[in-house]
């Protein structure tokens, strides 16, 4: 327990905005799903079920770019330095 305490600790930023992303999904993925199905049953299901994968995959996707960022110039990939020079 304590150890997922130090990690949302350390991640608080990306996951507060992966919960105001999924919020933000739900609601549109929602009416959506409404408008095509014309059932809030199934809207409902629908807008839960993908944005809570999404939602997971989002903050792996965050903490990848942030590793990414953190790089130092000399382990950037040849074709990273090459786009970066004019």
């Amino acid at each position: 327990m304590a150890r997922l305490r130090r990690i949302a600790h350390t991640h608080r930023l990306a996951l507060m905005k992966t919960a105001t992303y999924y919020v933000m999904h739900v609601t549109v993925a929602m009416a959506v799903a409404y408008a095509v199905t014309g059932s809030w049953l199934a809207a409902l299901t629908l807008s839960l079920l993908e944005p809570t994968v999404q939602a997971v995959a989002y903050f792996f996707h965050e903490r990848a770019w942030a590793r990414v960022a953190r790089r130092p110039a000399a382990e950037a990939p040849p074709h990273a330095l090459a786009a970066a020079q004019p």
